[in-house]
């Protein structure tokens, strides 16, 4: 009998082994921490008036100087071999003024020194006018599976005032080709607030993109940046209320469509919410290489150097290409778990703040709460507090409030 039951816990323990060896193979059971990828591309064809980004347009020759700097930088960077990437972002600048060969060799430079998850989303920005069929193939070849288009607006005189490149027809051409080459996840990025823009012309942008089906559309509010050629002029710019009306027809027309608002600018089909952005929500680590990208690793943030001779001279050594390296606070982490996580629609889960950081919410923003709760602003149910519709509209100096002195 004894003989019988050593036999029988042997062959349990083998079953239960190869059930765990098929559970780590199929990622049921992966004990990595998850980290994110973005890489900035800083090249465009030309500068927009609104844009602050760190980009400008340049020759082949000092994209690809940029290209191998930025190769340096991968090869030289930790491996985190107990990370394993879950979301890569390429940005910009605009991504798809590189010829499509160099992306591929992009990724497969970084396939070949992180560990990348088989169901991973990868993203590119594209500028409409930009990509062509090639490009395109390239970008499949890579393992690109998610594109998102700058459009920013359904109206060429908007555009044109934005100082963008493309036409309406232009950003049709290229949604068409994505399509065609096999994009089953396409972002388009609308911007509302525009000078001179009316309420109706924003509607029109709207159901013009919408009735294409991308899975995913990004509407943002215009911002007037210092430094930017828009900061120097008189701009003939839609009013408070005029901007509020904006925010709720974005909604109203994107719910129409099939979308569902998940975060303040943003709206996905089901199942297609952008992860890589959910990530910087929820607080997941992430790096970032190429000019003055910025990383969360563990609690400590830092940057990449902004300057370009810099980054070129000592992308090989990146210690000397961090910068700004600031380790954040308990306090820290708190401010920055509950104004990134109110800003999605589905808030923060006080349950998870107890865990994180061994007090209630309650005890450290109860005031604040309660305020916000009286003025209809924010709403508490079951495990979790949100911003409300109205708290929506005017969520900056809600958010403002969680920051602790």
């Amino acid at each position: 009998m004894r003989i019988f039951h050593k036999i029988l816990c042997f062959h349990v323990q083998d079953i239960l082994w190869e059930v765990l060896i098929y559970l780590m193979q199929n990622g049921y059971c992966n004990m990595k921490k998850e980290l994110e990828l973005y890489i900035h591309i800083p090249f465009c064809v030309k500068k927009c008036e609104y844009c602050d980004f760190l980009s400008g347009p340049a020759g082949n020759q000092a994209q690809r100087e940029y290209m191998e700097a930025l190769f340096r930088e991968i090869d030289r960077t930790e491996k985190f071999e107990d990370y394993e990437v879950s979301t890569i972002f390429i940005g910009g600048g605009t991504p798809s003024v590189l010829p499509g060969e160099w992306i591929e060799e992009l990724l497969e430079k970084v396939r070949n020194h992180f560990s990348l998850k088989t169901d991973g989303e990868i993203s590119i920005e594209a500028n409409p006018g930009t990509v062509d069929e090639d490009k395109l193939r390239s970008y499949r070849r890579a393992g690109i599976n998610r594109i998102s288009f700058g459009c920013q607006s359904g109206d060429d005189r908007e555009l044109k005032m934005l100082g963008r490149i493309h036409t309406w027809k232009d950003f049709l051409e290229s949604f068409s080709l994505a399509r065609a080459a096999g994009f089953s996840n396409i972002n388009v990025d609308l911007m509302s607030g525009l000078p001179g823009q009316s309420l109706r012309s924003w509607e029109e942008s709207l159901e013009k993109v919408a009735k294409l089906h991308p899975e995913h559309v990004s509407a943002y509010s215009l911002i007037i940046e210092e430094g930017t050629p828009f900061a120097l002029k008189e701009l003939d710019l839609p009013d408070e209320e005029e901007e509020r009306k904006m925010y709720e027809k974005t909604h109203e027309i994107l719910e129409g469509f099939g979308y569902h608002q998940y975060e303040i600018s943003n709206y996905g089909k089901p199942g297609r919410e952008c992860r890589h952005n959910i990530g910087y929500w929820k607080r997941t680590e992430y790096l970032g290489l190429g000019l003055g990208s910025a990383s969360l690793i563990g609690e400590t943030r830092f940057h990449n150097t902004g300057k370009m001779e810099a980054y070129l001279a000592n992308s090989g050594k990146v210690g000397e290409i961090r910068e700004d390296r600031e380790v954040l606070t308990r306090e820290n982490q708190m401010e920055e778990y509950m104004f990134l996580g109110l800003r999605m629609l589905e808030g923060v889960s006080e349950r998870e703040f107890q865990e994180k950081f061994g007090t209630s919410l309650t005890n450290i923003y109860g005031n604040v709460i309660k305020k916000y709760i009286q003025m209809g602003l924010l709403e508490q149910k079951e495990d979790r507090l949100f911003l409300t519709r109205r708290g929506i509209s005017v969520s900056n100096p809600v958010l403002a409030d969680f920051l602790l002195d």
